[in-house]
């Protein structure tokens, strides 16, 4: 499920077909013959009930809701370098929920803007000419209608945050990797399952999320970013965990819930930095006997917000259910002295 933002045409409550005339500021019904007001028969060709229909129309739309900020600072001849905001740090402007199924030609040519906001709209496309904003800092397109990126998304050297998150994604350009300052993307609820090799490059991501894609695997890419601390793959199609996790030194968080895992491996064990490991909805039946040594797991966590070890909803070998129950502290003494004794 894609949330796709707005249903709503920008020319007020209308329906797409619905458009303002420029001449008489009158809403015209292109090819819908149902009258604005009801009961009215379009049919009816007399002057005098003309004129009492534009009266009446005039009135519906001074009473009606206003034209999007956007649309209607152009209407009003303002500049379109007027609908920034100058804040303390960036230059931001914000187009969220203005029901677009494409961005507007101005656009392309606010060049100083530095934090640009798409998201739930019904944009299909986001054109090459996005390349033209190489200022910008963070990028939000989340909650549209999105196939594919342009390959000029590497153009935005200076691009830190990125969201496309709630669209219809089924790949990822290769051109991202160029964006070398990239700290956090999310690619959430799309239908991606496997990400280029050149991801490698993105040695700066701190904060990454892929959940509710079509991974069937981790992607190799993903081992070689060290400097991750977030990494969430919930709702994948997951069967294992590779050895390899153990090279992101610096993970903090690592969700991979309801996924088809069958076993956490015991290199994971060796990541100490780990705080919050969210396992839940698996169908993992055995822990590894080194799990103890994740000193930073303080409890086992029932709610999704906690830090700790989430390992809920599993199909643990007896006696795991039992020992869980008792605590953290029992499960980690349970599997030391397993461990010693093996």
């Amino acid at each position: 499920m894609h949330f796709t933002g707005s249903s709503l045409s920008p020319c007020l409550d209308f329906p797409t077909s619905c458009r303002l005339s420029s001449s008489v500021g009158i809403c015209i019904l292109q090819g819908n013959k149902t009258s604005v007001l009801s009961g009215v028969n379009q049919s009816v060709m007399g002057s005098e009930h003309s004129k009492n229909e534009q009266r009446r129309s005039m009135v519906f739309l001074r009473k009606g809701p206003k034209l999007p900020a956007w649309e209607d600072a152009l209407l009003a001849g303002r500049e379109p370098k007027s609908l920034l905001k100058r804040g303390l740090r960036y230059v931001s402007l914000s187009l969220i929920m203005k029901g677009m199924t494409t961005t507007p030609d101005f656009l392309w040519g606010l060049h100083e803007v530095q934090k640009l906001n798409l998201s739930r709209n019904q944009l299909v496309v986001i054109p090459p000419s996005l390349g033209k904003l190489d200022r910008l800092v963070v990028l939000n397109l989340g909650g549209n209608c999105l196939k594919c990126l342009p390959k000029e998304i590497g153009l935005l050297r200076n691009l830190k945050v990125l969201f496309v998150n709630m669209n219809c994604l089924k790949e990822v350009p290769a051109e991202l990797s160029l964006c070398r300052k990239l700290e956090v993307l999310s690619l959430s609820h799309n239908c991606i399952s496997q990400l280029p090799l050149s991801f490698t490059d993105l040695t700066n991501l701190r904060k990454l999320n892929l959940s509710n894609n079509r991974f069937v695997q981790i992607p190799l890419c993903i081992f070689a970013l060290r400097s991750l601390d977030f990494l969430h793959l919930g709702s994948n199609k997951l069967e294992n965990i590779a050895e390899s996790i153990q090279y992101l030194v610096n993970l903090q968080i690592f969700i991979v819930e309801n996924n088809n895992i069958r076993s956490l491996p015991r290199s994971l064990c060796y990541i100490s930095t780990l705080e919050l490991l969210n396992a839940d909805y698996n169908a993992i039946q055995t822990l590894p006997d080194d799990l103890y040594l994740l000193r930073r797991l303080r409890r086992i966590a029932w709610n999704p917000m906690d830090k700790g070890l989430h390992i809920a909803h599993n199909p643990l070998a007896r006696p795991l259910p039992e020992v869980v129950e008792g605590g953290l502290d029992v499960l980690f003494n349970y599997l030391r002295d397993k461990k010693e004794h093996n």
